[in-house]
């Protein structure tokens, strides 16, 4: 994947690809979606982007992570904070996207559109 001087570059950019959830590969093998990365004007590395099912599932891990145990174990105050959180990053865009949180938080779809509706009227 490097080439000399950007082992720094790719180094900095890896926190952020692996929090989304891409996939760094050599430039050289970069498809027609993958984005390449250049660093002082030559291609560094390459990222694949996730699809955006895969996108949630990962950000539905990373908070897991983040909070320290199971999102299904969080009291009703933090869930509605998580349902808040996902529909900022789009979560409800993805096909299915209300289920997967559903399963994940461990309560009903209906439930989170309750959340999500509570959010709209206050």
């Amino acid at each position: 994947m490097s080439t000399g001087g950007d082992e720094a570059f790719i180094a900095a950019v890896k926190p952020l690809v692996d929090a989304m959830g891409g996939e760094m590969l050599p430039p050289d093998e970069a498809g027609p979606d993958d984005v390449v990365l250049a660093w002082e004007g030559v291609d560094s590395v390459a990222v694949r982007l996730p699809q955006l099912a895969d996108s949630l599932d990962h950000i539905l891990a990373a908070m897991e992570r983040k909070k320290g145990k199971p999102l299904a174990d969080l009291d009703r105050k933090a869930k509605q904070e998580v349902v808040r959180i996902l529909e900022a990053r789009g979560a409800f865009s993805v096909r299915h996207g209300v289920e997967t949180v559903a399963s994940a938080l461990g309560v009903s779809r209906f439930t989170v559109y309750n959340y999500l509706n509570r959010e709209k009227e206050a």
